[in-house]
C-alpha cells in the first residue's frame, strides 16, 4: 500500500508507525500541510492515511487557514471510505469533519491514564482483543465528542478515547506513535506543566512495553486497510498493552 502520513510540524510526524509501515512492507510518504500547499501526489493516489498531532487546535482555523483544506479532506477521505487513523490532533480532526463538537478538555491529561473499553471494541477490526482496561500515554488540552453516527471505543475517565466512524476511519485522543526524546522536547517548552519531567520519567520506564503496544495498534490498522470495505468490521488481530 502506499500511505499518506500529514503531519503538523517537525515534532509530530510518524515516528514508530513509520518504523512499522516501512517493516510491513508498505511505501509511506509526507505531507506537511503546514508547509506545503499540495500533498507529493494526487489524494487518489494513496491507499490509507495517518493524521497525527500539533500544538494548534482545530478552532484556530483563522491563525492556520490550512485546517479549512485539511478539513474539507478529511470529510473526503471518509465519504471514500478511505482507511484514515487520526492521532490525538488528527483524531479531533476527524470527530470535527464527522460534525462532533471539540473543545477544551474538562481536565488536561498527560501521563499514562488508565481507559475502559466500551461494549461496542468487542466488534471492532483494530480494538476488538484489547483488555478491557489498559493504559494509554496522552498529552492533550482539547478532546473530542463522538461525532453522530461514529461507534465509541474506548473512555477515559476523563473524556472519549477512541472511535470509529464507519467501517475505515479511527479517531484516538492518546499517542501510540512517540518517541521519549519527541515527547521530553514537546514538555520542555511547556511550563504550565508542573510534573512534566516525572511524566518523561515514567514514559522512559515504560517506553519497551509502549512502543510495542503502539507498534501491534499500528498493524493492526494496517490490516484493516487491506481488507476490502465489507470486511473492515470483522475483528482480526489487536495488539496487547
Amino acid at each position: 500500500m502506499r500511505i499518506l502520513s500529514l503531519t503538523h510540524g517537525p515534532l509530530v510526524r510518524a515516528e514508530l508507525f513509520g518504523d512499522v509501515v516501512r517493516a510491513e512492507g508498505h511505501d509511506l510518504e509526507e505531507w506537511s500541510v503546514v508547509d506545503d500547499a499540495e500533498p507529493p501526489r494526487p489524494v487518489e493516489e494513496y491507499d490509507a492515511f495517518f493524521v497525527f498531532g500539533g500544538h494548534m487546535n482545530v478552532d484556530q482555523e483563522d491563525e492556520h487557514p490550512w485546517l479549512r483544506a485539511e478539513d474539507e479532506l478529511i470529510r473526503e477521505l471518509v465519504a471514500r471510505r478511505v482507511p484514515l487513523f487520526g492521532v490525538c490532533l488528527g483524531g479531533q480532526l476527524l470527530a470535527k469533519a464527522a460534525g462532533a463538537h471539540v473543545g477544551p478538555s474538562p481536565e488536561r491529561e498527560a501521563g499514562f491514564v488508565p481507559v475502559t473499553l466500551t461494549e461496542e471494541a468487542a466488534r471492532d477490526s483494530i480494538f476488538g482483543t484489547l483488555p478491557q482496561v489498559f493504559d494509554v500515554f496522552e498529552v492533550h488540552e482539547y478532546a473530542f465528542h463522538v461525532p453522530p453516527g461514529a461507534v465509541e471505543l474506548a473512555r477515559s475517565r476523563v473524556c472519549s478515547q477512541a472511535f470509529r466512524l464507519g467501517d475505515s476511519a479511527w479517531g484516538i485522543q492518546f499517542h501510540p506513535e512517540i518517541r521519549v526524546e519527541q515527547v521530553a522536547t514537546w514538555l520542555r517548552s511547556d511550563p504550565s506543566l508542573p510534573a512534566r519531567d516525572a511524566v518523561v520519567a515514567e514514559l522512559r520506564n515504560r517506553i519497551e512495553e509502549w512502543q510495542e503496544f503502539g507498534a501491534a495498534l499500528c498493524r493492526s490498522f494496517l490490516a484493516a486497510a487491506r481488507r476490502t470495505d465489507s470486511s473492515f468490521s470483522v475483528p482480526g488481530t489487536a495488539p496487547t498493552p
